[in-house]
């Protein structure tokens, strides 16, 4: 049986009602203004990509066109047309404004070297460094979480101090010389240790189709993906560490606790979340590195990707290409922190208001 609203109630829900729709409007204006701000860094962010990749590359001693004609008998003359065909002859001003008006239209123009747009070889070039640093991505962010979430659950012993120290350890090795220590050693083999992986490349090139291609891609990504592994899953484990540590103080755990729960599920429910919130911006930093790959990895296993091919650019120096290879890099990195930053108000609500 229900009964009638009297005016007194009416008049005492109607004010919440109105305050409420109030508050998710002024959350919503809140919102949308914090993602305002974020696009319009983002876009001043890559502007500023533009100018330094122009004026950055420019102060690199030498000239490009004697280095593309090194070792063959050229007159001034020709130096001169090659000059003007490249559109080097023009005022510093008039070639900032034809490369950021090309730039912003997608154009990133001509290889000195190769011959060919900077936007073909970039592309071509991609998708091996996607798979590469791609998939070591993915292995050291999780095992730095995992390993860092263990560490600080059980901070003080052994496998704490363990972690920790190896982590260090590795964060502070080279990764080229990490890279030139795993052909030695798995490549071209050492005392009881023989050779079983190769010492650089993507494929043998024998011709292989199908899953034995597979199986010979990955053959040759297993040093490479180790030394990015070896080298990049320390940060996020001391990331989270820290973070997790910060954590465990909190009442909430000791209410959690309180209420009879397992020490694993108030870790996993309770703790690992909050504790993700600061290492989910060197996650997308991580992902970010995915599309830049790593010039001293790639070059030192001769894997066909940007990096590589970024290190080519520079031995020229071939101001196209490097202009649109640190462009691409860049802007990788933006557009993961911009998404890292969109991400932040759906995991804290605290964040945007």
């Amino acid at each position: 049986m229900t009964t009638a609203s009297t005016p007194a109630d009416v008049a005492r829900t109607a004010p919440v009602r109105a305050t409420d729709g109030a508050s998710r409007t002024g959350t919503t204006v809140a919102y949308l203004r914090y993602v305002a701000g974020k696009l319009g860094g983002a876009a001043v962010s890559l502007l500023a990509v533009l100018v330094t990749s122009f004026f950055l590359f420019r102060i690199i001693p030498g000239d490009p066109v004697k280095a593309m004609t090194h070792g063959v008998p050229t007159s001034a003359e020709q130096l001169a047309t090659l000059r003007r065909q490249f559109g080097l002859d023009l005022p510093m001003w008039q070639q900032f404004t034809d490369y950021c008006g090309k730039a912003l239209s997608g154009d990133l123009g001509m290889s000195y070297q190769f011959r060919a747009p900077v936007g073909e070889l970039i592309a071509t070039k991609l998708p091996a460094t996607l798979l590469l640093t791609g998939v070591a991505v993915l292995l050291y962010s999780a095992l730095g979480l995992w390993l860092g979430t263990r560490s600080a659950w059980n901070h003080g012993g052994l496998g704490d101090k363990l972690n920790t120290g190896v982590a260090l350890t590795l964060w502070s090795v080279p990764s080229f010389w990490l890279g030139l220590l795993l052909i030695i050693v798995f490549s071209v083999g050492i005392g009881p240790i023989p050779g079983l992986f190769p010492t650089g490349g993507m494929e043998s090139g024998t011709g292989e189709t199908g899953f034995a291609y597979v199986l010979d891609v990955a053959h040759h990504m297993v040093l490479p993906v180790l030394t990015l592994v070896a080298v990049g899953y320390a940060q996020t484990l001391l990331v989270m560490r820290s973070s997790l540590l910060d954590e465990m103080g909190g009442d909430y755990l000791t209410t959690a606790r309180a209420k009879g729960l397992r020490d694993d599920v108030v870790r996993r429910r309770h703790a690992v979340p909050n504790a993700l919130l600061p290492t989910v911006t060197m996650v997308f930093i991580n992902l970010g590195h995915v599309a830049a790959g790593s010039i001293l990895v790639e070059t030192v296993f001769s894997w066909p990707g940007l990096g590589g091919l970024f290190y080519q650019a520079l031995s020229v120096p071939d101001l196209p290409l490097v202009q649109g290879l640190f462009v691409v890099f860049a802007g990788a990195m933006i557009l993961m922190n911009l998404i890292a930053d969109l991400l932040y108000p759906l995991l804290d609500p605290r964040v945007g208001r």
